[in-house]
């Protein structure tokens, strides 16, 4: 009995193994697909020869994106509005989410507030409302209308809140006893244990910011304000011929529309790949630890 338990936990081990092998070659052939078809030949791309190993290894994509000077204003924008915008957020969602832990015997009006967090996370007012409130704020063609237009994300609250009430209460109780007020509690008690959840709610701020280009497109009238992901929509491999010397006609031929915009999809990727790794502990715990209770 002892031996047919055995293997069978063999075996169950074994096809767990096999599983995780294949999801993760499914997560990863996807972003290496993108690479290889970024630094192939146009010629091989367009027939449709290129698959898992680069043909015609050449940088042309990444030189004609890189060449333009606006793709590191761009890139700086992005960095900018990440920054910014985590920021703003991070201190947001902690004032929001504090007072809502609580009972309605400790905040009277929990509940209103929350039932207005909900409506307003399923429903929106639609695209031309926002746009003239973010006009009617001098927003227009400022970083700041990209920070502040979403800046409170209530699935955050909820995470946050959530994970606030999982926290014991005899600590904050013990704490009140001592004399310590709400702002002590908060950034001297809750705030050093919520490592797990913060860490996650940051991370689902950064690729927000990161990622969003649509907001741009609608708030921004220059090129030269568009953040990265924004930028490198417009980008395309249409060039002026009569400026072209020998080296960059060289490069064009090497060039299409898909090889290049296979090479934007893997510049707006790398940085979230690179920083991912430093949240990932943090991550599984603090979508589960923050999704217990209502």
């Amino acid at each position: 009995m002892i031996e047919e338990r055995s293997l069978i936990s063999k075996v169950y081990n074994g096809f767990n193994i096999v599983l995780i092998i294949l999801l993760t070659l499914l997560c990863i052939l996807p972003v290496w697909y993108t690479l290889v078809v970024s630094i192939s030949d146009r010629a091989a791309v367009a027939a449709g020869e290129v698959f898992l190993i680069p043909k015609g290894i050449n940088f042309a994509s990444y030189q004609t994106i890189i060449d333009d000077g606006q793709f590191f204003k761009s890139f700086f924008i992005s960095v900018q509005r990440v920054i910014y915008g985590a920021a703003i957020t991070f201190f947001v969602v902690l004032l929001m989410a504090y007072p809502l832990s609580k009972t309605t015997n400790d905040f009277k009006f929990r509940n209103i507030f929350m039932w207005l967090l909900i409506f307003c996370m399923l429903f929106s007012g639609g695209m031309v409302p926002w746009f003239m409130t973010m006009k009617s704020l001098g927003l227009i063609n400022s970083i700041w209308g990209l920070v502040l237009g979403g800046g409170l994300p209530v699935f955050n609250v909820i995470l946050v809140m959530n994970f606030f009430r999982n926290l014991p209460k005899e600590m904050e109780e013990s704490a009140l006893i001592d004399g310590a007020g709400p702002w002590r509690i908060l950034f001297g008690i809750f705030l050093p244990l919520s490592t797990p959840v913060l860490a996650t709610i940051l991370v689902f701020t950064i690729v927000g910011h990161w990622n969003e280009f649509f907001q741009a497109l609608i708030l921004m009238t220059k090129n030269e304000n568009y953040p990265l992901q924004s930028y490198i929509r417009q980008v395309t491999a249409n060039v002026d011929l009569t400026k072209l010397d020998a080296e960059s006609v060289k490069r064009l031929t090497s060039l299409s529309n898909q090889t290049l915009n296979a090479a934007k999809i893997f510049i707006s990727m790398l940085p979230l790949l690179i920083i991912y790794p430093f949240f990932q502990k943090y991550f599984v715990k603090g979508i589960t630890l923050g999704s217990v209770k209502g």
